[in-house]
């Protein structure tokens, strides 16, 4: 299935430059995986990038530069290190799958309300934005919320609807702090999703808020 729902432009050519934060880089490198449009236009912008490096005046090089790449050539290269190989899971993008080094299966969810689990992939900074995974039972309407800076939020299974549309598998929900809603997930089955913030969600409602000083969501 093709996506539906992207980043902005201005977030797959910010990722392009290498301006993002490590969060928001992976959920937009897992939606790669899914979408051809958005790794064209990611092929684009590294283009374009490429052309301003060119236009860009010459600098001089330091007077031992040539002695110290041939001494870089001279010596031996140590052995990348050992990684292990990711699972194979379906569910997951390979680059999610690469950082977690596990399936869905194996993933330690904790409850985070009435049928809402989560597990944190970053550790949770209130100034500074997290990135976890959200668990969704079936029907279930999360708090009516807004956003401090911008959240990226890419569905992995399942399927959500909000006030700007329905997200399937693939499809990614860019919002910031002009939005205020309220995703409701489909009945059919749980809903997982990846989600990435630059800041502390701004909840309506006090029992919600009372939960984030001890989540961090």
């Amino acid at each position: 299935m093709t996506p539906q729902h992207h980043p902005s432009e201005a977030t797959l050519l910010t990722y392009a430059a290498g301006g993002l934060g490590e969060g928001l880089s992976l959920v937009v490198a897992s939606h790669l995986a899914f979408c051809g449009e958005c790794r064209a236009a990611i092929v684009s912008g590294e283009q374009i990038g490429g052309d301003l490096l060119e236009a860009l005046a010459p600098e001089a090089m330091a007077a031992d530069a040539r002695e110290r790449v041939l001494a870089m050539i001279g010596s031996e290269a140590p052995p990348p290190p050992a990684m292990p190989a990711p699972p194979a899971d379906p569910t997951l993008p390979a680059p999610l799958g690469r950082y977690l080094n596990r399936d869905l299966s194996a993933i330690p969810w904790r409850i985070l309300g009435p049928g809402l689990k989560h597990f944190e992939v970053l550790p949770h900074d209130l100034a500074r934005g997290n990135l976890r995974l959200l668990r969704i039972a079936p029907g279930r309407r999360l708090p009516r919320h807004g956003h401090t800076g911008t959240e990226l939020t890419l569905v992995l299974q399942g399927s959500f609807s909000d006030a700007l549309g329905r997200f399937v598998r693939g499809d990614v929900a860019e919002t910031d702090d002009a939005i205020v809603h309220q995703p409701v997930s489909d009945r059919d089955a749980d809903c997982i999703c990846l989600i990435a913030t630059e800041g502390p969600l701004k909840f309506e409602s006090p029992i919600a808020r009372m939960v984030q000083r001890f989540t961090g969501v």
